[in-house]
């Protein structure tokens, strides 16, 4: 039986993100996605190493994989529409799920209950992927505002204050080890 699952998913590089910012470079889900699950893998291998936690770096590096799948179907809105007020928090979330319920349907009947946990995971992994989430925004940020594009000056200041604000002891340790290097050349970095 013909199966479009993997075919939507593929549909991530044409969802660009920061709509409504003038972007050096343009960021699409694809990318945003993949580095997010990079950040999300690393927060759980701190998790377990440094701070003897149990998270799983490969089931929370898949969660980000695909957290933001439902994208594909609904667009990138805008965070400063998204979180504009209660209501329009509490009707896109509906929208989201009910994106991921439909790209849910579209997998083969066998595969759906291993989507289920990767679309709903537990407290810990969503933790660390909103952590690493937010990390990658931060990280777009920084590459922006080295381009000389201020535009990003405010977004850089209110995400990395939000990083802050979450109390992810995963999140401070990646900001303090690895963030600094976003700031530096190619050259610099060797």
């Amino acid at each position: 039986m013909q199966n479009h699952f993997y075919a939507m998913m593929s549909r991530m590089k044409n969802i660009y993100r920061w709509g409504l910012m003038r972007n050096t470079r343009s960021e699409n889900l694809s990318e945003h996605s993949l580095e997010t699950a990079m950040i999300a893998h690393a927060l759980a291998v701190i998790n377990r190493r440094r701070l003897g936690g149990t998270a799983d770096p490969d089931k929370t590096a898949a969660a980000a994989m695909f957290h933001d799948t439902s994208e594909i179907i609904t667009g990138d809105m805008p965070t400063p529409v998204k979180y504009n007020n209660s209501d329009i928090i509490s009707a896109y979330k509906q929208i989201e799920k009910n994106a991921e319920e439909r790209l849910l349907n579209m997998l083969p009947e066998d595969f759906r209950e291993d989507f289920k946990e990767i679309y709903s995971p537990d407290a810990e992994t969503k933790r660390l992927v909103k952590a690493a989430d937010k990390i990658s925004a931060l990280i777009k940020c920084t590459e922006e505002l080295n381009m000389g594009n201020r535009e990003f000056a405010v977004a850089e200041k209110t995400i990395r204050e939000a990083i802050q604000r979450l109390g992810c002891p995963e999140a401070d340790i990646f900001m303090e080890e690895f963030m600094p290097s976003f700031s530096l050349s190619l050259d610099e970095q060797n």
